[in-house]
């Protein structure tokens, strides 16, 4: 199965790909993640990436899509793989076209209300990016990451003024996509309605999505 989870800010929606990663038994791939470890190495590429994130701007199209597609081309993703954070724009995803056939879409629909609760009190570790947050998943000691014993922050992004900022921004780049999507692909939106709801339950309702769609075995 080739799977897109769309999702705003603070939907959760990592946490839910890498139960699907699971289930499925397909990777999970986060444009951003790769686009970080190429930053890395000390190649032209990794140059180039580097100078995009450092200035703010976006990776271009037609590198995104080629480090997507000799991703997407390894033999772990033989038997389909998970999107996250990919296609953000109709471009983008006229270019996906060219390189694989998705089998569905699906939209997690949060609140904003639920996203301002969870952004404002999330806590990143500076060292490996594990998230916590104040009250929902605080970490064992205050200010420290379970993981690494790295230092948690707040991100200046996540404060409420921010994160609506964000949250239109992300709305404004989805509501073509989502035309786009539902005009060509499979595709369900999932409700995660409630601030505190457990990843398995918002996971459980993908898979139901799933079933209904005929995308899995019931």
């Amino acid at each position: 199965m080739r799977l897109i989870l769309f999702g705003p800010p603070g939907s959760g929606k990592g946490t839910y790909a890498s139960i699907l990663e699971k289930r499925l038994g397909i990777p999970k791939i986060n444009t951003g993640d790769i686009f970080r470890e190429i930053a890395k190495s000390k190649t032209e590429l990794g140059e180039k990436i580097r100078e995009c994130m450092n200035s703010g701007e976006l990776v271009p199209d037609d590198i995104t899509i080629k480090v997507l597609k000799g991703r997407i081309s390894k033999p772990d993703c033989e038997n389909g793989f998970i999107l996250d954070g990919y296609p953000r724009t109709i471009p983008q995803a006229e270019a996906l076209e060219k390189i694989s056939d998705i089998d569905v879409v699906i939209n997690l629909v949060v609140p904003q209300r639920v996203i301002l609760a969870r952004l404002s009190g999330r806590l990143i570790c500076k060292k490996c990016n594990t998230i916590f947050h104040e009250k929902y998943l605080k970490p064992k000691k205050p200010g420290v990451c379970d993981k690494c014993g790295g230092e948690l922050y707040h991100r200046e992004d996540d404060r409420p003024k921010a994160i609506k900022q964000r949250l239109k921004v992300y709305q404004d780049q989805l509501k073509p996509l989502i035309k786009y999507y539902k005009e060509r692909k499979s595709f369900a939106n999932v409700k995660c309605n409630k601030v505190d709801i457990p990843p398995e339950v918002v996971a459980d309702r993908i898979f139901l999505a799933l079933k209904k769609l005929g995308l899995l075995k019931r």
